[in-house]
């Protein structure tokens, strides 16, 4: 086991032997001196783990030591002892980065907690969080026998999701490898389960199915609509794992009324989920009723340049007349300029907000070496997502809407997956690019690892082709084609995709947010 050294100072050292020699005899090496001169002479010359300052000693002051040894070790850890209760005292010992405070007299037990907390915590977290999650490894996996529905499903994903954050550090591999395995199981299962259900989810009114993309306006933002202004945020390709991470800094500015999650709809793409969010139609019935506004696979345009025509319509059906905004942003710039006149918008009923720059990052990822670089992993693709966040025009725009009474609304249209195996298929070249999806007259795969639509109707899919079908990539594929095989392989293995069956792209947050420091 790891010795630590600790260095204390206090010009009563010699009264503290009784608890010196208990640290010493937990394995623990100890410095003493009597004054804050040579703590902070030592601190400087030799390697210390901890130091423990006596906040009132003769000469210089605790206080003044404390800033001279974190100007000069900034992350050496320092506990303040005093017998000075005052608040003053205990704001400029915190303000100046302290590890710990403790108040005179002490005793054993609790500077060994102060000790442990300071020096084995990240041990003592990781060996309790293995242990749990070794308990809770058998449930999980006996959970995958039984025939489960769609809100068990998201229940698995979101314990899932919990451990996944909960090891999520470098020091933890053992036990990490173990949660991956768990995970592609669950996918594995979670694929089977979508593919016996999907259809009749869509064609069956008794069905036991959860909220899917087309009918999330309607049942969960508009009841919303009245009283306050309402702004719709939805961030593409935001996953359950990557709201986790950017929570806890926006709950310093919103109260969180509630955390939900909803389905995306096939294939998990910008095209047919966010047009169907929008629309409250399936892509086949957009494609029908709206041909004006539906953008196929076969034509060039963009395929999202009409949600708000989408959304108009939507309210109209659905006899809401309300004022509203929308605005997509598609670079930083047009966050910048969103940021600088978000005060015109209060005045609207409803504020829509699409954010594609966590899109732009995961198709960034496999263009760009530097992004390939920056995220080569879950973790990392999480760590990105909260820089990101904390340094984005969306981050300003929240942060001035929470300063309104109003309510918000953040979702996204369908999350990523990070593809590890590829799949050969054959197509023609009219068949759609989409790593994690096909459409086509003349597919052709071997094995029964896909979702294989041969009656895209009954999925409310457009079928330009009296032969058209579609092929879902599952669990962690993607495809790629026989004549190019080691190209793809080489250039998109391991990297974050969409558009096919799995937890991490149909499973989604919808969170409900109200302002919380309205002046």
């Amino acid at each position: 086991m790891q010795r630590y050294s600790i260095l204390w100072a206090d010009d009563e050292i010699d009264l503290l032997k009784p608890h010196i020699l208990f640290l010493e005899q937990r394995g623990y090496d100890i410095t003493p001196v009597n004054n804050a001169s040579d703590a902070v002479e030592l601190s400087d010359e030799k390697h210390f783990d901890v130091v423990f300052l006596d906040e009132h000693m003769p000469g210089m002051s605790g206080l003044e030591a404390l800033s001279i040894i974190k100007t000069n070790k900034p992350n050496l850890p320092v506990v303040m002892i005093t017998k000075n209760e005052e608040e003053h005292i205990m704001e400029e010992a915190i303000g100046s980065k302290i590890a710990d405070y403790l108040i005179k007299p002490l005793n054993p037990s609790q500077i060994l907690l102060s000790v442990k907390k300071i020096l084995d915590n990240k041990r003592l977290v990781i060996e309790k969080t293995n242990l749990n999650y070794q308990q809770e490894f058998r449930k999980i996996s006996m959970a995958f026998m039984d025939d489960m529905n769609h809100e068990q499903w998201a229940d698995i994903y979101k314990k899932l999701i919990h451990w996944e954050l909960q090891m999520d550090q470098p020091d933890n591999q053992e036990m990490g490898d173990v949660l991956d395995m768990q995970k592609t199981e669950a996918n594995a299962n979670f694929s089977r389960f979508i593919t016996r259900n999907y259809e009749s989810w869509l064609n069956n009114p008794s069905a036991d199915k959860p909220l899917l993309s087309h009918q999330l306006m309607k049942k969960k933002v508009f009841p919303e609509l009245g009283g306050k202004p309402l702004f719709f945020v939805l961030i593409d390709n935001l996953r359950i794992d990557q709201w986790k991470v950017i929570e806890p800094i926006i709950s310093e500015y919103f109260n969180i009324e509630k955390e939900e999650n909803y389905y995306s709809i096939l294939p998990t793409t910008t095209a047919y989920a966010r047009n169907a969010i929008f629309s409250g139609q399936l892509p086949s019935e957009m494609a029908k009723t709206h041909p004006d506004l539906w953008v196929g696979e076969d034509e060039e345009e963009g395929k999202n340049n009409f949600e708000d025509e989408f959304l108009a319509k939507q309210l109209r059906r659905n006899n809401l007349n309300v004022k509203m905004s929308y605005h997509k942003i598609k670079n930083m710039e047009e966050g910048r300029s969103l940021a600088d006149t978000v005060n015109n918008l209060f005045k609207n009923d409803l504020n829509v907000i699409v954010y594609n720059f966590v899109d732009m990052l995961s198709h960034a990822r496999t263009d760009m070496a530097m992004i390939r670089e920056l995220a080569p992993d879950e973790s990392a693709y999480r760590s990105i997502t909260r820089s990101w966040f904390l340094h984005s025009p969306l981050f300003d725009i929240l942060k001035k809407i929470s300063e309104k009474d109003v309510k918000v609304v953040i979702t996204t249209d369908h999350g990523t997956i990070r593809v590890k195996r590829a799949f050969k298929i054959i197509g023609d070249r009219s068949v759609n690019t989409n790593l994690r999806y096909k459409q086509g007259k003349n597919l052709g795969f071997d094995g029964d690892k896909v979702m294989h639509v041969t009656r895209p109707e009954k999925l409310f899919l457009p079928k330009p082709n009296v032969s058209t079908s579609y092929v879902f990539a599952t669990e962690d594929q993607f495809f790629a084609y026989p004549n190019n095989f080691n190209y793809y392989v080489n250039f998109y293995n391991d990297t974050f995709q969409h558009g096919g069956i799995s937890l991490e792209e149909m499973i989604i947050p919808i969170i409900f947010l109200t302002s919380k420091n309205v002046s």
